[in-house]
This record gives C-alpha cells, structure tokens and sequence, in this order.
C-alpha cells in the first residue's frame, strides 16, 4: 500500500470511521483529485453505501472574488442549505481535504471579497457536526503546498514530513493513533479534575489571560458521537482543548507561525485582546485580511478555543513550518476567534445556543487558529487548588 493508499485507509477508519452503508461527502480541491479518488475507494472499502466528492478549484475561486461582489459572495443559497440538512438527517460522514495548491492564490484580491463567506452554509455545516455528524480534515500533499514550504515543488519530500507527522511510517497508523488518543484523553481528564477557571499563556511576546466558563470541560483524543462511535475530527491531532469565556480575555499574542488564509500568506501578526474582544491586529504581511476576517460577524473578534499542545507532538517534532493552519496549530499551543465548541461545557450539547451564550461560550461563522506555542511557552492554570503549572518552556509537566 503507498502513502496515497494508506493516507486514504487512516482517514477513512481513524478518522470519520465509516460505517457499512453510510453516506460519505469528500470536499477537495482539484489539485487533490488523485488523493480524492483514493479516499473514495478507501470509503467503498470500509462499507460506505455511496460517496459523492465536491470539488472546488482555485482560479474558479478567484475569478469569483475578482468579479463578484461582497453581497454576492455572501448571498444565501437555499438549495445548499437543504442539501446540508438531508445529509445531517441521513447521517452521512464528511471528509475534507486540506492543503492549499496555491497559497498566493489571492494577493492582490480585495480582502472585503476574500473574507467572504457564505455564513448561513458554514453554520448549517458547523451545527450538523455538533449534532453527531462524524467529520474529518486530512492534509493533502500537493505541489503548491511543497513550495510554499521548501521553495520548490518538492512533493517528495513534503510526503516524507507528512508521512511522519500522519504516522504512515508505521506498521499499523490506526493502532499508533489509538494509543496517542489515548494519552490526549488522559490529559484532558486530568485538566477536568483541576476545575480550571482561567489559564495563562506567557512566552516572547505573548502575554494572554483567559478565563473558563463554569463546568468547562477539556477535549482529546477526538471525540465520540451520539451512537458511540469514535473518530477524529482532525488528522493530526496533538492538542487537548476547550473553549473560554468569551468575555474574559486580557493580553497580547505573538503568532509564531505563518498562516494561510483564504490563499493568502499572513506572517508577523500580533493581536491584542481587552475584555474579551479584538482590539489590535499587526502583522508584517496579510494584516488586513485578519480585520476583514474578524469584522465578519459579531462574535468574529472573540475567542472561541484555548488549547495545548507540546513539544512532544510529531509536528512539533518534524522542525518545520507546514504553512498549513490544520498540521502547524498542532506544533503549539494556540488559540481561535470565533466560534465556540458546545460540549466544552457540561451538558453543552444539550443547551440551547442562547443558554450557551449567556454562559461565555462564542457564537460566529469563523473559526481562526493561531499558534503561541513553541520553545519558551509557558501555561499556568487556576482553579479551587490555586495556581498549577501545564506547560514549562513547551513541555508538558502537569
């Protein structure tokens, strides 16, 4: 089996775990085909009683925002929202392949046209994950994504760092991400049993407190749905997370590695944050599709997840910058503005989304990681028991 084959295999059982005869959407770019038919025959494979690939293209994309307007890019589409909605009552599994082709994509677009969203289809989507559909992103090695992190289209290579970080390069990748779960789940049991209020996060140019909502509730290891099943919604995943207070959120970030988004490159970028909310954004490249980013929608300028990550993630120690949000913010501690997670609360799920409000937790159709993490990072906790120590200088001493 090579590492297309296998890359395929992994997302398939580890990460939405398909099950026989259930329905199976895989979202890709065109750049990604190859890998795209290879999950396809993954999914048949594993039971799946039919799989419908969307593709999307990046010129496609960029003519759209070249040409269309802001309101257009927006507009409702009541077609795509009832297509999402039969998916969420038929229980169907979604894949989604990562790994942008071409990260320069949109220089020169208007940011106002590149933040574009079309927020109703990103909060259909997001609230039938939340209601126990199984989902999935996986990386997808490509030429683009090779240079953006080389300087060459060295696809080769970028397999090879891949390989590593998605532990292909073992005999058996299932079972080896069975037992890193598994650790990631322990963490996050012991973080529950500390009753955390707030955590702290101090390194060079970083500076951030943070309060918790009451019963919040650390995540790792992926996550089970309604009938028991596991899966990860991530692949990798080195992180243990929750989400904050929105309204508790004091200091400044330093972002320590690049990011891409909507296809352009944002580097240098600083954020400070008072009472909870965006006050200040820097960066020395992209600065300007952040404030469009986060002036979205009301909730866009708020945190909506805290996690941890050390140095002992296989990202972390691959020594390189992915330029890729789904593999880097896994090299480091982050956080994300936007959108909250309900079950990092107890009984959150059950809630409805105003009692989730009225606890802290943060509504919005972003959801932004930014990496802090790295060598020097430091992570304090307080709670019932005082101050305690999580992360010393990137390694975990809880």
């Amino acid at each position: 089996m090579g590492q297309i084959e296998r890359l395929a295999d992994l997302v398939v059982r580890a990460g939405v775990n398909v099950q026989p005869g259930q329905g199976v959407v895989v979202d890709s770019d065109t750049a990604h085909l190859e890998i795209a038919r290879a999950v396809v025959e993954a999914a048949y494979r594993a039971g799946a009683g039919w799989v419908e690939v969307i593709f999307t293209d990046g010129p496609i994309q960029r003519s759209a925002v070249d040409h269309a307007t802001v309101e257009e890019l927006s507009a409702s589409r009541p077609w795509a929202l009832a297509r999402i909605a039969e998916w969420r009552a038929a229980g169907v599994a979604s894949i989604g392949l990562v790994g942008d082709p071409d990260p320069h994509l949109f220089d020169g677009a208007d940011p106002a046209r590149v933040a574009a969203r079309r927020h109703d289809e990103v909060r259909a989507r997001r609230d039938a994950m939340f209601a126990g559909m199984r989902w999935s992103l996986v990386a997808a090695p490509n030429p683009g994504w090779a240079k953006q992190i080389f300087g060459e289209p060295d696809v080769d290579r970028l397999w090879a760092a891949v390989s590593t970080a998605m532990r292909l390069d073992s005999a058996d990748p299932v079972a080896e991400w069975q037992a890193r779960t598994a650790t990631l789940a322990a963490r996050a049991k012991q973080l529950d049993a500390l009753e955390l209020t707030a955590v702290h996060y101090l390194g060079e140019g970083t500076d951030l407190a943070v309060g918790l909502p009451p019963n919040a509730r650390w995540t790792g290891g992926g996550l089970i749905d309604h009938d028991g099943i596991p899966y990860l919604p991530n692949l990798p995943t080195e992180e243990v997370f929750t989400s904050p207070d929105r309204r508790r959120a004091d200091g400044t970030i330093r972002v320590t590695r690049p990011m891409v988004i909507a296809g352009q490159l944002i580097t240098g970028l600083r954020v400070t944050f008072k009472g909870g909310r965006i006050t200040e954004v820097w960066a020395d490249e992209g600065g300007d599709v952040i404030r469009a980013q986060i002036d979205a929608d009301e909730g866009a300028r708020f945190l909506g997840e805290v996690s941890l990550v050390d140095r002992d993630s296989r990202i972390a120690k691959a020594g390189i910058v992915f330029h890729n949000t789904l593999y880097d913010e896994n090299a480091g501690c982050h956080v994300a503005w936007g959108q909250s997670f309900p079950w990092s609360v107890e009984g959150g799920l059950a809630m409805t989304p105003e009692q989730r409000v009225d606890l802290g937790l943060n509504q919005s159709g972003v959801h932004t990681d930014v990496v802090i993490g790295g060598d020097g990072i430091t992570v304090t906790g307080t709670g019932p028991r005082g101050t305690v120590d999580i992360i010393r200088d990137d390694e975990w001493v809880l």
